[in-house]
């Protein structure tokens, strides 16, 4: 079997997706990894205001849909 093949296809890499999160939300949120929850923290925000999801792909809708409201003037 070589090298990869035996890898789940469905596991998320965590330090990529955490990588790419930051990347897009970095100058704005603070994105962490904590026991399996990936969770972003809007920069000078109430610690109630912490955004969580599941995945990697859930935070970024939940960060998405925060700054969408943000910038509309909603929150």
């Amino acid at each position: 079997m070589t090298a990869g093949r035996d890898r789940d296809p469905f596991a998320v890499d965590e330090d990529r997706a955490l990588a790419a999160l930051t990347l897009t939300w970095g100058d704005s949120y603070e994105i962490y990894i904590t026991n399996g929850q990936w969770q972003a923290w809007r920069d000078n925000a109430p610690d109630q205001d912490m955004l969580t999801g599941a995945t990697p792909d859930e935070l970024n809708r939940k960060i998405r849909e925060d700054w969408t409201l943000r910038q509309a003037g909603q929150l």
